[in-house]
């Protein structure tokens, strides 16, 4: 058995969290008081139940409507500052050594700030965490656009420009359904005209089209969720042989990285419990499955909690720990040079001196 303080102190790789959706409970009431912003509950640890019983409706709309709140405390420098230091430190904090944190900055404009703001008031607060993290940490920032609205280009173009300054690359989110990823097929080719990285959630709460699209038509390097990709796996083929549909073998073929949020998957109804979420058949058939958190604060999880649940339902020790994470820095927008330094000078070493967990 894995103790809890190992976990914690295995190195973990983390692709998809929302800054949004990370906030601390007791900043968000502070932050609160400041503006003059209601929230549902004042003390803290009752707004941190809050939140994960609002999460917990199996609908992906009634829990994005939680971010009402984490968004409307997050529309000054200062306040967007405070909450990306403090992510970056409760991350490094959970053995987190390498995070793409992404989030909306069309959505932090209430206030007069500019899209250029927002992205330098994220940045600041990556730096200060980074330096004041208890453990050694890279953060970087994933741009996203907000799939319902028309500011894909403009975010795009924010990323490219932003890319030598600690933005790595770019998404778009929010409901799938009604709003397919060809609505911002002009970003993302602007996006690959300028040889920028993308990730599209896709596969949460809708089907195997929005999966097609995102990576047929858009070309994502990576897919946000992707759990219903299990929908094109057949495991009642002869002698009880699994069968990959078309889809499902390009994906698994050219090591599209699927960026799979157990706790969160089932909070939108996306899976039905951890024993039964396909990120065990996918990580079985050796598709590219990395584990996340997606929104920590809505979940009230961390990597260690996601890695802990896995554990129970899977029986995952170290070795698939060390695969996760590897195959996550190997997926990782960061330059190769760095995502190899990581893997031969963090991880491997790490999962090489406590192999007798294993």
């Amino acid at each position: 058995m894995i103790s809890p303080e190992q976990l914690t102190a295995a190195p973990k790789v983390l692709l998809h969290d929302h800054l949004d959706g990370g906030l601390r409970p007791a900043t968000i009431v502070e932050l609160a008081q400041e503006i003059g912003h209601r929230l549902p509950r004042t003390d803290p640890a009752e707004l941190g139940e809050w939140f994960v019983e609002s999460a917990d409706s199996g609908s992906l709309e009634r829990y994005l409507e939680t971010f009402d709140h984490t968004v409307a405390v997050m529309q000054h420098a200062e306040a967007i500052t405070r909450v990306a230091s403090e992510c970056v430190q409760d991350l490094a904090a959970d053995g987190v050594v390498y995070a793409e944190i992404r989030y909306a900055p069309e959505q932090h404009l209430t206030a007069g700030l500019s899209l250029e703001q927002v992205v330098d008031a994220v940045g600041a607060g990556f730096e200060h965490g980074m330096a004041h993290a208890e453990r050694p940490i890279v953060a970087r920032q994933l741009l996203t656009a907000m799939r319902h609205q028309a500011r894909s280009m403009e975010i795009a173009e924010l990323a490219v420009a932003y890319r030598d300054a600690g933005v790595v690359g770019f998404d778009i989110a929010g409901a799938e359904a009604g709003y397919p990823p060809t609505r911002h097929l002009d970003a993302f080719e602007y996006l690959q005209r300028e040889n920028a990285h993308f990730t599209i959630h896709a596969g949460e709460a809708f089907g195997l089209p929005s999966i097609w699209q995102a990576i047929q038509w858009c070309g994502a390097d990576r897919l946000g969720h992707g759990v219903r990709i299990i929908d094109d796996i057949s495991t009642d083929g002869p002698d009880g042989k699994v069968e990959l549909g078309r889809l499902a073998a390009y994906v698994r073929d050219n090591r599209i990285p699927l960026e799979m949020c157990p706790s969160s998957n089932l909070q939108t109804g996306a899976a039905s419990s951890i024993a039964e979420h396909p990120i065990g058949l996918l990580a079985k058939l050796r598709f590219r499955v990395t584990v996340n958190t997606d929104n920590r604060l809505m979940s009230g999880t961390s990597m260690s909690r996601e890695l802990a649940l896995l554990a129970d339902a899977f029986g995952y020790d170290l070795t698939d720990f060390r695969w996760f994470a590897i195959n996550a820095m190997k997926s990782a927008f960061l330059p190769f040079d760095e995502r190899l330094a990581i893997i031969d000078d963090v991880i491997k070493p790490w999962y090489a001196a406590n192999q007798d967990l294993a």
